[in-house]
């Protein structure tokens, strides 16, 4: 039987008086790559927040392995450093995630507030440094690196605590296409079927190759949920949800036709 590792039940979140989530429903399978998809301002960055317990709901209740994420959990401190090495999050923007002086003190800096012993950080730091490809970046400040270097820095700094949970927002936004065919491929390789990876996109052309199971966001709700390759076929779905657009074309014939277009564009 497969076992939820997130369970939401009639979720409300509000930014003051503009609703973010409405009445959201969800249990989200432990060991799926899971892919949270929507147009912007769909929902999808305040539900991994939520997901991460860097928010808390309204109203409704959010779980995680049948505990409640709440204010009153997090004053526990066993079950908050628990929660925080298992689940992680990286920022769309890495810049925000990025404030330590070395990409090596970056990605130390969680194993150290959770008082790992020195050698087990310098050899975990390490081999994370070396699996994303930047140990050659070890004493450079992050302020100086290229987006896409960032990005895996970001990345190193919560892979370096082996957590069962991935949250990821735009993980690839803003990338060139090699940066962001080592995310991909990345995120493809990681995991191996024993953890969790949830992935917000807007970016339809990655989903196939980063999930196996879609929820999709409209306007604060869940519109569908199911597995790529049926929801992405599903052109009114897309259309509906504002994940694709029509654009026209005049040919020299001088006949005009349309035909749906993937927001955004990739090109190769």
């Amino acid at each position: 039987m497969d076992v939820p590792v997130f369970v939401l039940n009639h979720v409300c979140y509000r930014y003051d008086a503009v609703v973010a989530l409405a009445d959201v429903s969800l249990a989200l399978e432990a060991g799926k790559r899971i892919a949270l998809l929507g147009a912007n301002g769909s929902g999808k960055s305040t539900l991994l927040r939520l997901l991460d317990a860097l928010y808390f709901a309204d109203s409704g209740a959010v779980s995680f392995h049948g505990c409640a994420l709440n204010p009153g959990a997090f004053e526990q401190d066993a079950f908050a450093f628990d929660f925080r090495r298992r689940v992680g999050l990286v920022f769309q923007n890495p810049e925000v995630q990025l404030f330590n002086p070395t990409v090596f003190d970056e990605v130390a800096f969680a194993p150290l507030q959770l008082r790992w012993p020195k050698e087990k950080i310098v050899e975990r730091v390490s081999a994370v440094l070396d699996l994303m490809q930047i140990s050659h970046l070890r004493s450079r400040a992050p302020h100086r690196l290229s987006g896409g270097e960032k990005k895996r820095v970001a990345l190193a700094s919560v892979l370096v605590l082996d957590p069962e949970v991935l949250l990821l927002d735009e993980p690839t936004s803003g990338l060139d296409p090699r940066s962001e065919s080592q995310i991909i491929d990345m995120l493809i390789a990681w995991g191996d079927g024993s953890r969790t990876v949830i992935t917000a996109t807007h970016d339809l052309g990655l989903v196939e190759d980063i999930a196996d199971h879609c929820v999709v966001l409209h306007e604060g709700t869940v519109a569908a949920e199911g597995e790529p390759a049926v929801l992405l076929r599903d052109q009114a779905l897309l259309s509906r949800t504002n994940m694709i657009h029509a654009h026209r074309h005049r040919h020299g014939s001088g006949v005009t036709h349309s035909h749906p277009h993937t927001h955004p564009h990739r090109h190769d």
